[in-house]
């Protein structure tokens, strides 16, 4: 039988290392009380006492660590029985009350088989993590959206951004750290950023900092490539994690910007470290119904990802079925979301990430599809359940369903929550004004104003403006960036132009209204022939799987009728 030793009455020693217990034993063995009272260090005979009694437990009510418990704190502190023991008092090391031998060595077999469990547990510091949120592509899939813009500078909820989402978790989750990574269309995104997250703006990150690293081109071959995907952005700039502001750095966390959720990014963190993971993805259950939409993984019953998918369908999506009880779902939840989907958010440990995308891996341009799969067969990849709400909106009808899914009762995602709150620019818009309106199952931001029109169903953005008359219903409008006076819209009415907002007596259904449109008198926008996709950038809106946009800037004329109403 192995040989046993406890840690008593641990306390702070010389060099100021104290070890916390907060599990106790206690007992009727007036030996070991004995014993334990005057040595407060390994006692070799005390143990063996104690583990020929059955784990029967001491009556000093001091706390006891084992073995191999012991050994791993010591030697993460780098310290050896014989220095612990020169560090003890003199009055100490001199009694003899116990005829027992004060180990001084600790053996890393010791007490194998106790079934005392780890008592160390050691919180992930949010100063070791720096968070990095990839600022998007073309953003092909929400055109014209992305037009003139990024995707994560998207207006979203009547008021936000959608880069507010990933920023605001990151300062609720005491991550002060933040690289966004830029490319396409950046310049609004850019200016939001300046406006909201600075020093001076009642945001204090302290140590941390919030930085934009655009796309840019530097000396040599692979230098004058703009970002290839993913993989490619975070490589061009390693360089940083390596900077002596970030030589504390231990994890790098990879967010996206065009995602609407709510996340305690250090619980993810928390996970990672817990699990001695390389890297930890974190994934969303699905049922049958969405699952071959999204990358799916295969896991095993410790959580670590074997393979990957990407879109099953029929056999092969039938065959990525796993068992979701191994990450904390109750079983009748398993049985409906037996699928687990990549929702494009991983942590990895700083030297792996270096290493994948420098030496392992350094043509791969893109992690979901090459980076994060390759690495699965080689490294320790574990998986994170997020079983809360979560959309992608990542296409015109996903941003639209969103959008409208707000102003639900009750909603499945709320962006007023007073203890996590969702950041955004601050305005100082006066309040909405509203005059003989009706208004259903909706929402109105700040600073517009509705004179005896209806709103059913809709989001109304920012300074937006409707008309006597007018009826918006299943409508996302984003708003305006700018006021005109009632001296410049009268003065347009005369000239027979129109200003920006809804003109009078129009009606507006299943449609997105970009920022600064200008809809005029009498105009019906209704796609009741169900076109799903058509191009009129001349005449000022497309159809993207069957939802009207009305583009950014762009004017409707007077008694305009798009797809007639029914």
């Amino acid at each position: 039988m192995a040989a046993t030793a406890c840690l008593q009455s641990v306390g702070s020693f010389s060099s100021g290392y104290f070890i916390s217990v907060s599990s106790r034993i206690s007992s009727s063995s007036s030996s070991s009380s004995a014993c334990c009272s005057v040595s407060p260090f390994f006692c070799v005979s005390c143990v063996a006492e104690q583990q020929k009694r059955g784990m029967a437990q001491c009556e000093s009510g001091r706390g006891v660590l084992f073995g191999e418990h012991v050994a791993g704190f010591l030697k993460a502190q780098g310290l050896r029985g014989t220095q612990i023991s020169g560090r003890l008092p003199e009055a100490s090391r001199s009694r003899r009350a116990c005829k027992a031998t004060i180990c001084s060595v600790v053996l890393a077999d010791i007490a194998k088989e106790s079934a005392v469990p780890a008592l160390i547990k050691y919180r992930a510091d949010p100063k070791t993590v720096v968070s990095v949120i990839l600022g998007g592509g073309a953003g092909t899939r929400l055109f014209p959206l992305t037009k003139r813009r990024a995707k994560p500078a998207v207006p979203i909820g009547g008021g936000y951004r959608l880069i507010d989402v990933p920023m605001s978790n990151c300062i609720n989750s005491g991550l002060n750290k933040v690289f966004i990574l830029t490319q396409f269309n950046s310049a609004s995104l850019n200016r939001h950023l300046a406006r909201t997250y600075n020093f001076g703006n009642g945001i204090n990150f302290g140590e941390g900092f919030v930085e934009v690293l655009a796309a840019t081109q530097t000396p040599g071959e692979a230098g004058m490539n703009w970002f290839q995907g993913t993989a490619d952005a975070v490589r061009q700039f390693t360089w940083l994690f390596e900077d002596a502001k970030n030589q504390n750095i231990e994890h790098i966390l990879i967010l996206s910007g065009d995602h609407l959720y709510r996340m305690d990014y250090m619980d993810f963190v928390q996970k990672h470290k817990d699990s001695g993971a390389d890297i930890t993805i974190s994934c969303i259950p699905m049922d049958d119904s969405r699952a071959s939409d999204y990358g799916l993984m295969k896991i095993d019953d410790k959580g670590q990802i074997l393979y990957f998918s990407e879109k099953p369908k029929g056999a092969d999506l039938k065959a990525m079925e796993v068992d979701t009880t191994v990450l904390g779902l109750s079983p009748e939840e398993a049985k409906n979301k037996p699928y687990i989907a990549s929702m494009g958010i991983y942590v990895f440990k700083k030297d792996i990430l270096l290493n994948l995308l420098r030496w392992r891996y350094p043509t791969a341009n893109d992690f979901g599809s090459e980076i994060i799969p390759a690495s699965a067969k080689e490294y320790n990849v574990q998986a994170y359940l997020f079983n809360e709400y979560w959309e992608d909106i990542g296409t015109i009808k996903s941003f639209y369903d969103a959008n409208l899914a707000l102003t639900v009762q009750p909603p499945k995602f709320r962006f007023y929550d007073a203890a996590k709150p969702i950041y955004t620019s601050p305005r100082y818009l006066p309040p909405t004004k509203i005059e003989k309106c009706r208004i259903l199952d909706s929402i109105v931001s700040h600073g517009c104003f509705l004179r005896e029109c209806s709103v059913v169903h809709s989001v109304v953005g920012i300074r937006s403006r409707l008309e006597s008359g007018v009826e918006l219903q299943d409508t996302m409008m984003l708003g305006a960036d700018y006021y005109e006076t009632d001296a410049e819209q009268a003065s347009l009415l005369v000239e027979g132009k129109v200003p920006v907002g809804v003109g009078e007596n129009s009606k507006i259904r299943d449609c997105i209204i970009d920022k600064n449109a200008r809809i005029g008198k009498n105009v019906v926008i209704a796609n009741t022939d169900n076109v799903q996709e058509a191009e009129r950038p001349s005449e000022g809106f497309y159809i993207r799987t069957g939802i009207v946009v009305i583009l950014k800037n762009s004017t409707i004329k007077d008694g305009t009728i798009i797809y007639t109403l029914s």
